[in-house]
C-alpha cells in the first residue's frame, strides 16, 4: 500500500482547511437551510456584461491573450483607477490580468516572500492570506485590529508588530469579514510607519466599490510615496456580480509586475478570454449598476444591523463590503459551538469568526447579499436561538 505522507508537501499538510468551507460542507448535507455564509453577490452579472462575453464566443475569439490580459482591459483598468482613486499604472506593464483576486494575491505573494520573511496580515481577514505565506515558507504574523477602534489599523498597532524580518504588510480594506474601512488620515499615519521601515504593501481592495455614506474608498497607492511600494488587488466578482467569471487584476511597480507575471505565465498562461471581453464592457458601461447594487445592499446592511441589536446582539456598523459581523460573547457558547448549534436547531448557516483569524472568536460573519426576505427570516430565527440560549442559562442558574 502506497504512503502517500511520502510524496505529498508537508508544508501543504499542514495548513488547516478553510473554516468557511466546513460550514458550507454541513450546510450542503442539510435540507431547508438559510444560508448567510457565502460571500457572493446574489445578483445576475449585468445583461449587458454578459452580452459581451456571449459575443465573444459567437465570434470564435476564444485564444489565448497576451499573458499579461488584454491591453484594452489593461487601458480601462488604469482609467477606472485614475479617475475613481487618482492613482495613474501604465497599462503596458505596471497591470495584469488575473485569474480572480484571488491569482493575483497568490502570484504578489510568492514573488515577494522568501523563506523565513514575515508577513503581516491585517486580522480578522480573508482566509487564504496566512496559508499562501507558509506555503512559500514565510512566516505570516496576525496584526489584530480591535473593534474600539472600529476594526482599523492604527499605526501605533503596525509599528509594534514590525521586526527586522518583517518584509510585508497585507491590507485588506474594506474587510472581510467585519466591513471596516480605513479613512484617508488612517492611510497616511500609517504610511509614515511602512517608508520608515521600508516595507511593501499587498493591498487588497476588492470591495473598493462597496463603500457607505459619504466618504468613498481611498486607495493606499494614491498616498504620496506609496505606490512604488505597493501591490493592489482588485477584481470584477464582487463590484459587478461577476464571481464565476474568474477575473481579477494587480497593479504595481513593474518590476514586481514583471516577475508576477512570469509567475502567471507559467501557471496560467492567461486568464479567460472572453471573461476580459466582458470585463472591458463592465468597466465602460458599468456604473449605473455599481449604484443600483450598493443601494440594495445600503438597505440590506441597514436593516442588518438593526435586527441584530434588537435581538440583544452587539454589532458593529460595517462602512465597507456586504457582511456584518456580530459579537455572541454574550451568548457563552464559542464561535463555533453558536455555529453548530445554530445551524443544528434552526437550519441557518452563518460563519464562526474564528475562520478569520484567532481574534474573531467570539463573533460570526453574517452576509447580506442575499434577498432581504431571506436575510428577516433567518435573523428572526437567530434570535428565537438566543432566546432559548438565555433561557437554558437561567434554567442552569
Amino acid at each position: 500500500m502506497i504512503n502517500y505522507d511520502k510524496f505529498i508537501n508537508q508544508r501543504i499538510t499542514d495548513i488547516k482547511p478553510s473554516g468557511i468551507r466546513r460550514f458550507f460542507s454541513i450546510a450542503e448535507e442539510m435540507e431547508n437551510v438559510i444560508s448567510l455564509g457565502v460571500g457572493e453577490p446574489d445578483f445576475l452579472t449585468p445583461w449587458h456584461i454578459r452580452r459581451k462575453g456571449i459575443e465573444a464566443l459567437e465570434k470564435g475569439t476564444t485564444r489565448y491573450t497576451a499573458n499579461a490580459g488584454l491591453l484594452e482591459l489593461r487601458n480601462e483598468i488604469s482609467n477606472f483607477y485614475k479617475n475613481k482613486y487618482n492613482v495613474s499604472y501604465n497599462p503596458k506593464d505596471e497591470i495584469l490580468v488575473t485569474v480572480g483576486g484571488s491569482e493575483g494575491i497568490d502570484m504578489c505573494i510568492r514573488t515577494l516572500v522568501c523563506e523565513g520573511d514575515e508577513v503581516l496580515v491585517v486580522e480578522p481577514s480573508f482566509v487564504c492570506y496566512k496559508p499562501i505565506v507558509e506555503m512559500c515558507g514565510g512566516v505570516a504574523v496576525s496584526l489584530e485590529t480591535k473593534s474600539e477602534n472600529n476594526f482599523r489599523l492604527t499605526a501605533e498597532e503596525l509599528k509594534n508588530a514590525i521586526t527586522d524580518k518583517t518584509k510585508l504588510l497585507v491590507l485588506p480594506f474594506p474587510n472581510n469579514p467585519t466591513g471596516a474601512v480605513m479613512r484617508k488620515d488612517d492611510l497616511v499615519a500609517i504610511s509614515r510607519v511602512i517608508k520608515e521601515h521600508n516595507i511593501f504593501v499587498l493591498s487588497d481592495e476588492i470591495y473598493s466599490e462597496l463603500t457607505y455614506g459619504d466618504q468613498k474608498h481611498i486607495s493606499i497607492a494614491s498616498v504620496t510615496g506609496m505606490k512604488e511600494r505597493t501591490v493592489v488587488i482588485n477584481g470584477f466578482s464582487k463590484t459587478y456580480s461577476m464571481t464565476g467569471w474568474r477575473l481579477g487584476y494587480a497593479m504595481g511597480p513593474e518590476p514586481v509586475i514583471r516577475q508576477m507575471t512570469k509567475l502567471h505565465q507559467f501557471a496560467i498562461m492567461s486568464a479567460p478570454t472572453n471573461s476580459q471581453y466582458a470585463a472591458i464592457d463592465a468597466l465602460k458601461n458599468g456604473d449605473e449598476d455599481i449604484e443600483k447594487m450598493l443601494c440594495d445592499y445600503d438597505m440590506r446592511r441597514r436593516f442588518t444591523v438593526n435586527a441584530f441589536r434588537e435581538i440583544g446582539l452587539d454589532c458593529f456598523e460595517p462602512e465597507g463590503a456586504f457582511y456584518v459581523f456580530p459579537c455572541i460573547k454574550s451568548t457563552g457558547l464559542s464561535s463555533e459551538e453558536f455555529c453548530e448549534k445554530l445551524i443544528m436547531s434552526k437550519r441557518v448557516a452563518v460563519v464562526p469568526g474564528n475562520a478569520f483569524g484567532d481574534c474573531g472568536e467570539g463573533y460570526i460573519r453574517v452576509s447580506y447579499c442575499y434577498s432581504i426576505e431571506n436575510i428577516k427570516k433567518a435573523v428572526m430565527l437567530i434570535g428565537e436561538f438566543v432566546e432559548e440560549l438565555k433561557a437554558e442559562n437561567n434554567n442552569g442558574n
